[in-house]
């Protein structure tokens, strides 16, 4: 998995998309631990992080529970980052057209 990010780091976004989506955290931190391993490895992305190795490795670990602060760097420290976005445009849309009606 980790070659697959290097290849095509597009496909990380995707898949992290896709997992931030089903809202599956165990697998959300499969997939940064498989990650961090495209990115130079647990010292390269903890040093970018500004975390030391001990807390990213807790941080990722199947019991691992991160904090928004420490998943954003750790995201960043990978040059991507959280967004917020609509779930279903089409729902909006409808409410607006209803409430205009």
């Amino acid at each position: 998995m980790a070659e697959a990010f290097q290849a095509d780091p597009a496909y990380a976004v995707e898949l992290l998309n896709a997992i931030l989506e089903d809202g599956d955290q165990g697998e959300l931190l499969i997939a940064l631990r498989q990650m961090t391993k495209a990115f130079g490895g647990v010292s390269a992305v903890a040093e970018k992080a500004q975390l030391n190795q001990t807390q990213l490795y807790r941080t990722l670990s199947a019991d691992g529970n991160p904090a928004l602060a420490s998943l954003a760097a750790i995201l960043k420290a990978m040059g991507l980052r959280l967004a917020v976005k609509p779930i279903k445009a089409k729902a909006q849309k409808s409410k607006a057209a209803r409430a205009a009606a």
